[in-house]
């Protein structure tokens, strides 16, 4: 009985491509495809970042240095997990970010192209070089990140919540047009994830009741598996402890 329900989440033999792996998120998604049998290209601004999260490359692991900023860089990346893996089967978009901004009559034209930058062109441009190939194979899963802040605003959160509600649009949008041909698209909405930096910033705050990177990760996982082949278009919360 155990075996029937573990056969969908093998990912032995397909190939999984992480944008932002070298964070702490990265790492994380990163370690639980590994544990199912996946073979990793793992996407980073700097290569010497991804070595020091994930060791040295490996026959199931490429390393790919790309600025998701531009376009033709990921396109680059994308042709690469193709020529070692054959097949980009899943793509994980955890690449993004937060800042606290201004009020948003404030808001610095810096501030906004960051965060939409960060969140939402990144995904616009992984989108591009990867789903062509995934209709070519006949089917694909991608996870995108949003955030749990982005079902309404808040004071000086505007850029950000604007940035992580265009990725559930984005999410809804390219579920709609992908879901009858084998692609399936969804996203999840963490709230405070349990990393080092936030600790720093925030050392008054219980990181118990925050949403630690494995288990982000596991709502990913499944997401991305055989098991949620009839999830499309989903933003999942993912809201820690109660």
């Amino acid at each position: 009985m155990a075996d029937m329900f573990e056969k969908p989440m093998d990912f032995k033999g397909r190939c999984v491509m992480l944008t932002g792996a070298a964070g702490n998120l990265g790492r994380a998604v990163g370690e639980a495809f590994a544990a199912r049998g996946a073979n990793l290209a793992l996407v980073d601004l700097r290569r010497d970042a991804l070595e020091k999260a994930f060791g040295a490359e490996g026959s199931t692991r490429l390393f790919a240095a790309a600025n998701l900023l531009e376009q033709a860089e990921v396109e680059r990346a994308a042709r690469a997990v193709l020529a070692r893996f054959g097949r980009i089967d899943v793509l994980v978009n955890v690449a993004g970010g937060f800042r606290m901004g201004e009020a948003v009559h404030e808001t610095s034209d810096a501030t906004w192209n960051f965060l939409l930058d960060l969140n939402a062109r990144s995904l616009l441009h992984t989108a591009r070089a990867v789903v062509p190939h995934m209709l070519a194979a006949g089917g694909g899963k991608i996870v995108n990140i949003g955030a749990y802040a982005a079902h309404k605003g808040a004071a000086r959160m505007g850029a950000y919540v604007a940035a992580k509600s265009a990725v559930i649009r984005l999410t809804e949008s390219m579920a709609a047009e992908l879901r009858e041909k084998n692609v399936n698209v969804n996203c999840v909405l963490p709230t405070i994830i349990d990393t080092p930096e936030n600790r720093a910033a925030m050392p008054d705050a219980d990181p118990a009741r925050w949403v630690a990177p494995a288990d982000l990760a596991s709502a990913i996982l499944f997401l991305a598996s055989d098991a949620a082949r009839a999830v499309h278009g989903a933003a999942l919360p993912v809201t820690g402890l109660s």
